[in-house]
């Protein structure tokens, strides 16, 4: 008898041990976890989306705003009537075309499968309706189906600017977030800080209404005030559009800056996509081209290389090429002029005026390896710029030690080495501001409520001085008014400006027919309003510039002159 007792008594004192050794697992080290999970089960949380910040234009009126919209929503303990009838019921307010059978037929199914779960309480059936098709789901009145508010990304002027905004999509946890453009770029601050909401719930997951509830209020997103000026935008955009159209273009791409500040006041590349219906385009088309894709710029770059030559004093304006009579033989390459055309003792400003590629080649090795990349470094070139746009690249340039006689030749006229078209139009905003180079920027200045911070203008550096800079620009107005393009020239208009015709590279050799034909100006030249740059890829009516990128540039720039009062000198 006292022995059974006795191992009553151990087997008393080991469940008794292991009972505490238990409870001290799920209590204390278990504890904080298990909290949480029960948490869950009592406790309905949800997260509140805060308002994006919209992007205005200059002027303040929008180019994406926000607009109301809601989710749908079912409270599964909440429906009385069959999952089916009410999918049938909701499924043609949620796709886009009613007379597809089979996508309404899919849609209903996809319905009836989340409101028949038994695993949860709360189902999402669809984002971001308008304020109509919420009307007609509500006249339904259909029982345990319910809405939270949301918002959606509205574009007053449609597509345009697609590239400058880029776009509003979701992430991996299907949360709102900004790919490519300004919406990109600032997505942290256009997105505000969301807010959250939960309440006690019983075990069906209805509120309990005297139950415990807390709130953290969403912080709506900063609103951005661009440089963009509508008018100008919209300029551009029709003039672009047109000029690939009459040229036969497969491409086309113009940049309209402010020497002076650095602001970009319009930006626009075709083809294009819409940025509302994002979904249904090619991902090729969401990268910016005047920010994102290299070329070989040609002849337009000669007024960079021109102007190191002239602030390093290797040349001045009146300075005689020595090598101007005939082809020059650089290794086994011969380098001729585009036309086959050559001048004997060919001042600096003649080379400029004829784009004489033989004459930049002399400039080039005036000034040697070193000093030639240095200021082409000094101008941007192998370096982002830094604009407020995301997807910007820079292709690089060749380190200096590799840089060979044929290098040095070649990219003197714009061959051989790559830049992006944002680069270029910043690079010669220096010369139009008196040699000194600015960060370019999109964004004028950031709005809250009760407040506004305005974007400073940046300055990178003094690339040049202003004496070189004004003997490159009366270079550029001869060029302008006498050059090959001068058939396009507006008489009476104080135009700078460089044509340039730069020949495609296809595996390893360049493509004879194919070019990216480019005019870059700014005006007056006196006293700079804007610098534009107009680039067209392949065009069909001719290959030349001064035929097709020159009177393309004019075409809006003549809008241009009316709209900022720019008078013709006589």
């Amino acid at each position: 008898m006292v022995n059974r007792f006795r191992v009553l008594l151990v087997l008393f004192i080991i469940g008794f041990i292991a009972l505490v050794v238990r409870l001290f697992y799920w209590q204390i080290i278990e504890g904080k976890e298990l909290s949480v999970k029960a948490r869950g089960q009592y406790e309905i949380g949800q997260v509140v989306q805060a308002p994006r910040g919209s992007i205005l234009a200059s002027d303040s009126t929008g180019l994406a705003t926000r607009q109301e919209a809601w989710l749908v929503y079912a409270s599964l303990p909440n429906i009385k009537e069959d999952p089916q009838r009410i999918a049938d019921k909701l499924a043609p307010f949620f796709v886009e075309d009613i007379s597809d059978r089979q996508i309404l037929l899919d849609e209903v199914v996809r319905l009836t499968a989340l409101l028949s779960r038994n695993d949860v309480v709360w189902v999402q059936l669809k984002q971001k309706i308008e304020k109509p098709t919420k009307e007609a789901i509500e006249a339904l009145e259909i029982e345990g189906i319910g809405f939270d508010p949301q918002e959606i990304r509205l574009y007053p002027e449609s597509s345009s600017s697609a590239h400058l905004l880029g776009f509003v999509g979701k992430n991996d946890h299907g949360e709102d977030i900004g790919y490519f453009g300004l919406e990109g770029f600032y997505d942290l601050i256009l997105s505000g800080k969301p807010g959250y909401k939960a309440r006690e719930s019983d075990a069906r997951g209805i509120p309990i209404l005297i139950g415990n509830s807390k709130e953290i209020f969403a912080v709506q997103g900063v609103d951005l005030i661009t440089n963009i000026d509508k008018a100008v935008q919209i300029t551009l955009e029709r003039e672009l559009k047109r000029g690939l159209e009459i040229y036969g273009a497969s491409e086309g791409s113009g940049i309209i800056m402010n020497p002076k500040t650095g602001a970009v006041i319009a930006m626009a590349s075709f083809p294009s996509y819409d940025p509302s219906t994002y979904s249904v385009w090619s991902n090729e088309l969401f990268k910016n081209p005047t920010i994102s894709n290299a070329f070989e710029p040609g002849s337009i770059f000669k007024v960079l290389v021109m102007a190191a030559g002239l602030d390093s004093g290797v040349v001045k304006p009146d300075t005689k090429c020595e090598i101007c009579d005939k082809p020059i033989k650089i290794d086994k390459y011969y380098i001729n002029t585009w036309n086959n055309e050559y001048n004997k003792d060919s001042s600096m400003t003649d080379v400029i005026v004829h784009s004489d590629n033989v004459g930049m080649v002399y400039v080039a090795q005036k000034m040697g390896k070193d000093k030639m990349y240095d200021y082409l470094s000094k101008f941007g070139m192998g370096k982002l710029t830094g604009i407020d746009l995301q997807g910007e690249v820079t292709p690089a340039i060749r380190e200096k030690n590799r840089w060979s006689e044929i290098d040095l030749a070649t990219s003197s006229f714009g061959q051989g080495i790559a830049t992006t078209p944002i680069q270029i139009v910043n690079a010669v905003s220096a010369i139009a501001n008196d040699g000194i180079l600015l960060k370019p920027t999109v964004v004028k200045s950031l709005q809250g409520e009760g407040w506004q911070e305005d974007i400073k203008v940046e300055e990178v550096g003094r690339v040049i001085s202003k004496k070189a800079a004004d003997e490159i620009t009366a270079m550029m107005v001869e060029a302008a008014r006498i050059g090959e393009s001068k058939w396009t020239y507006v008489s009476g208009f104080k135009v700078a400006g460089k044509t340039g015709t730069a020949q495609i590279p296809i595996e390893g050799h360049y493509d004879a027919e194919k070019t990216i034909a480019s005019f870059v100006g700014f005006a007056p030249y006196d006293d700079p309003k804007f610098v534009m740059l107009i680039t067209l890829k392949e065009p069909q009516s001719s290959q030349w510039a001064s035929e097709t990128a020159a009177p393309l540039w004019y075409m809006v720039a003549k809008d241009l002159f009316l709209y900022y009062g720019i008078q013709p000198t006589n």
